[in-house]
């Protein structure tokens, strides 16, 4: 069942997008409902890349990549990115994703290829932030988008 909300909290993209967090930050990883989950985990990625970078998107998000597995929560995720036409955030997610989770989990017990994590770290936070934030745009756009596929919005 759709959460209800009033058309004069969804008059323009800001009350959208707050309002599609909430929904989508609502609901259990992992949703079996596909548009809600993609929305779940490009948004997440998105949040931490923002606010603390991959090692940060690791560290908050190591359960639910267990949970999935590394595979498949890369090709979904990638799949998500594409669906909202981030194709350049994808292919930094095919190239960086899989050998980072690599090295996060290697640090565990060996403390030696610190060096090469945080290189990695480095060059993959370089590759998302030379994107020059385009992924909040394109993110917008999909909410907006999708908003009453997850919403029902009552007149007011």
């Amino acid at each position: 069942m759709k959460p209800k909300m009033k058309r004069k909290g969804l008059m323009n993209n800001d009350g959208i997008w707050n309002a599609v967090t909430k929904v989508i930050c609502e609901h259990d990883f992992p949703s079996e409902e596909e548009t809600i989950y993609e929305s779940f985990i490009v948004f997440h990625y998105f949040a931490e890349l923002e606010s603390g970078g991959h090692e940060m998107f690791l560290t908050w998000f190591s359960d639910h990549i267990k949970k999935a597995g590394i595979k498949k929560y890369s090709i979904d995720l990638a799949g998500g990115l594409e669906k909202i036409g981030a194709d350049d955030y994808a292919e930094i997610v095919k190239k960086h994703l899989d050998p980072l989770w690599h090295l996060y989990l290697a640090l565990e017990t060996d403390e030696s290829i610190e060096h090469e994590f945080y290189k990695l770290i480095e060059k993959a936070d370089n590759d998302y932030h030379q994107l020059n934030g385009r992924l909040a745009q394109l993110l917008e756009a999909h909410f907006v988008k999708i908003h009453t596929d997850l919403i029902e919005v009552l007149e007011n």
